[in-house]
């Protein structure tokens, strides 16, 4: 298995990316190639790491050299049509000729989510390929979908969001009847916009023919207490939702290590309870669960967070492979195209 990364793409490029890389790959089988300016790389590598070329480190991590950079200011579909020898457009290429099995890029997003339906194409059936991302959940994992690519949607779009999310969790954590709730602001039928509205009677009309366990509406506030597989919206809420619940991670995450380090005596106190403590706040970091995956297109693409740091990398250089190995988007294919042939 190839693993392709955007070495040029992200708030912190490329040094995360390729510290993120080498902490990856004692964990994973996969070779792992960095896609980007390989003059720039082997000076970081070399500054880093003290070696001359990134096979010192490992033979299974190697460069494709590019010459040009999307930028996060770039307009999406010009930077795709133009530089078409950007880390980005070469690493979809590859993808689409079989060079590498899943692209992960931490870059633009308009122009990832842009390049993945343009050059890679969009599964047959599906009207927009979205966003999802995973989030941590009661004793589970919940799949926000979508969580950023779509931000006006049409009813029949969260339609297929369900459907390509239960054929996701069904074949890749093995929940065969994977719970599917609609983000509202409240649980009555009645409640919420149009989207919400008419988009919650097609999933009561649709979810049996569709294999969609829908349980209807759900407020923001119950999304976690573990009874919920997949929250469906479009991407503008999908992604507010996801940027607060990251942020709030981080303000307990901080105020509870705060409050131990208060005084002396609330330190001493604390170190019975810090294996809980440190399993809380591992469940409470969202760079554990890796990037959001765009489902809906022919080969598997990643996109990690644009301030992605090294563990981040880490973790969604290993859900990548997780990826591949379980055959998600092939199983999609399958599965989708067949249930709309009936």
């Amino acid at each position: 298995m190839k693993i392709l990364l955007d070495a040029m793409g992200g708030d912190n490029a490329p040094d995360a990316n390729i510290k993120g890389a080498v902490k990856a790959i004692e964990q994973v089988k996969a070779d792992v190639i960095l896609i980007g300016n390989k003059e720039i790389i082997l000076q970081r590598i070399k500054e880093l790491y003290g070696k001359n070329d990134i096979s010192e480190i490992s033979p299974r991590l190697s460069i494709h050299h590019t010459t040009e950079t999307i930028e996060m200011e770039d307009i999406p579909t010009q930077a795709i049509k133009h530089k078409k020898d950007s880390s980005m457009v070469v690493g979809f290429n590859m993808l689409k000729q079989g060079e590498g099995d899943v692209f992960i890029s931490a870059g633009n997003s308009g122009a990832l989510l842009t390049g993945a339906t343009l050059l890679i194409g969009r599964i047959k059936g599906i009207d927009r390929p979205a966003l999802a991302g995973i989030l941590p959940s009661y004793k589970s994992q919940l799949l926000l979908m979508d969580c950023g690519s779509n931000t006006n949607c049409k009813p029949i779009n969260l339609l297929q969001f369900a459907q390509m999310a239960s054929i996701y969790i069904r074949n890749t954590f093995g929940k065969e009847n994977p719970t599917v709730g609609l983000l509202n602001i409240g649980t009555e039928e009645t409640k919420g916009n149009e989207l919400t509205k008419e988009s919650y009677f097609l999933l009561k009309e649709k979810s049996k023919e569709l294999n969609i366990n829908f349980v209807g509406n759900v407020e923001g506030r119950d999304a976690f207490s573990g009874d919920l597989d997949i929250l469906v919206t479009d991407g503008f809420t999908g992604n507010v939702f996801l940027k607060a619940v990251e942020g709030l991670g981080k303000f307990v995450k901080r105020n509870l290590t705060e409050s131990l380090k208060k005084n002396f005596l609330s330190t001493i106190a604390a170190i019975p309870s810090l294996p809980a403590i440190s399993r809380f706040k591992k469940t409470m970091d969202y760079k554990e669960y890796g990037g959001a995956l765009f489902l809906g297109v022919k080969k598997p693409v990643v996109k990690a967070h644009g301030s992605s740091d090294e563990k981040l990398f880490e973790f969604t250089i290993k859900q990548a492979e997780t990826f591949v190995e379980n055959k998600a988007v092939d199983k999609m294919i399958e599965e989708f195209e067949g249930s709309n042939e009936n």
